[in-house]
């Protein structure tokens, strides 16, 4: 399979001047609504600590809550699965649904199941699969994968949207407004759930203490389908156990307000048992999981409660869309993801990094993203996987860095060309920094030269 080139799949997004706008201005607001209600809360950094060390001391025991979760989960009705991995995770899902002869499903949120690739496969064995959540259910009638983990159709604009729902749904193309097109699909979307034979969800949190689930959405698409149907199936990662219910408290609180800002989300639903008359599975997945644990370089990856903040931060993310990561998982939190299931597929991903340090100041629970994205280059470089334009810059800087007065010529160098070549050659199109920007003024003097003549001890002040 061909490597994901990233930077390529980023140039038609960044091209189209509205929807980059559009998509940069959503998550940015994103991600200032975030600093404004964490900035009202005092104690904010010893929450994000307290969140990580719950996280990471679940991670040190995870058998024994993974044990505990199914044992308590078991006395409460549930019946509980254990897959190794997608092929797995899949082929259990099929056998429940078929046992019960379902031929649709509506489906809310789940990134693993997406991993998984569950949606596809059992659209090849007969069974429909319909996305409950509006923007999954937006990507799945364009064909496309979720661009973003909590917002999947936030690259595209209302006028977008409408066309799509002209072509798929018969609605006006002309009406664009937001209200409209919600109307539209809740129509849509009520038959689906009149009739489906099954529901499915995935998970937030599992609480080893209560064998329960919780499932946040903002829609309520997951209520219905988790309620509504006979039968209820919800797919968790094995990460997302925490040991007590007194700690979803504090884990709601970091994912509402780093997802999208606010201070809770609409639907914060607990499912201990399936309700009279149902069935209810709950299918807890490794695919991988257990290697991430064993990694002491990237381990700490599995603390991540998916709220997207890395992505929403991201200037690298804002800029080219989460699709142009051609993966389940997408930003900064893929990056740190992706090269562990297929390294050579996604060589290319931990480069599409500024390492600007953002996404790991914002997350909820210190995933050291910088760290892990960094460890993934040297991996990338080891494996033999490195591009040959990355090589040869590398080399360059290498030899610039590796003493003071090859960077002083340097310096000079760069101050000559900026201070004496044409703007129309140093800002041409063969300069990729020049399509967005402008070269800056050149200093009169550079800081070493400052430094030389002002500040050097033993000089005349």
């Amino acid at each position: 399979m061909r490597q994901v080139n990233q930077v390529k799949l980023g140039e038609a997004f960044i091209k189209d001047t509205a929807h980059r706008e559009s998509h940069d201005r959503c998550l940015w607001a994103a991600r200032m609504r975030r600093d404004n209600v964490t900035s009202a809360i005092p104690e904010w950094e010893e929450m994000r600590t307290l969140a990580s060390d719950i996280k990471r001391h679940t991670l040190s025991r995870l058998d024994e809550y993974l044990e505990e979760f199914e044992r308590n989960a078991t006395a409460n009705g549930i019946h509980v699965h254990w897959a190794a991995d997608a092929a797995e995770h899949n082929s259990i899902v099929l056998d429940i649904l078929s046992a019960h002869g379902v031929k649709t499903v509506t489906k809310g949120k789940s990134m693993l199941m997406d991993e998984c690739g569950m949606r596809e496969y059992l659209g090849e064995h007969g069974i429909e699969v319909y996305e409950a959540d509006l923007g999954e259910r937006i990507q799945q009638l364009d064909q496309q994968r979720p661009s973003h983990i909590v917002m999947p159709a936030i690259h595209k604009l209302r006028t977008d949207v409408a066309a799509l729902f002209a072509r798929t749904l018969g609605s006006d193309p002309s009406n664009d407004d937001p209200h409209y097109l919600n109307s539209v699909m809740r129509a849509h979307m009520r038959e689906k759930y009149k009739h489906a034979d099954a529901g499915m969800s995935g998970v937030n949190f599992a609480v080893a203490e209560t064998g329960g689930i919780v499932v946040c959405t903002n829609e309520g698409n997951a209520d219905i389908s988790a309620n509504v149907p006979p039968l209820y199936i919800a797919s968790m990662g094995l990460e997302k156990i925490v040991p007590r219910m007194s700690d979803v408290a504090l884990m709601v609180r970091m994912l509402s307000r780093n997802a999208l800002g606010f201070d809770i989300t609409q639907y914060t639903s607990h499912y201990h048992g399936p309700r009279k008359g149902q069935e209810m599975h709950i299918v807890i997945v490794d695919n991988g999981r257990s290697a991430r644990l064993s990694s002491p370089d990237y381990r700490e990856a599995l603390k991540c409660i998916r709220c997207g903040a890395c992505m929403n931060t991201c200037p690298v993310f804002r800029r080219t869309s989460g699709l142009s990561y051609d993966a389940p998982y997408m930003g900064p939190i893929g990056i740190a993801l992706e090269p562990s299931y297929d390294l050579d597929r996604y060589a290319r991903l931990p480069y599409s990094c500024t390492h600007c340090g953002s996404c790991g100041a914002v997350c909820p629970v210190r995933v050291p993203l910088p760290e892990i994205i960094f460890y993934w280059r040297n991996k990338v470089v080891e494996s033999g996987n490195s591009m040959l334009i990355h090589d040869m810059e590398m080399s360059a800087a290498g030899m610039v860095l590796k003493d003071a007065s090859n960077l002083a010529k340097a310096e000079k160098l760069g101050l000559w060309a900026l201070r004496n070549l044409p703007q129309g050659l140093t800002e041409s199109q063969l300069n990729p920094w020049a399509r967005e920007h402008t070269n800056p003024e050149p200093p009169a003097q550079t800081f070493r030269q400052y430094y030389e003549k002002n500040i050097k001890p033993g000089k005349k002040q």
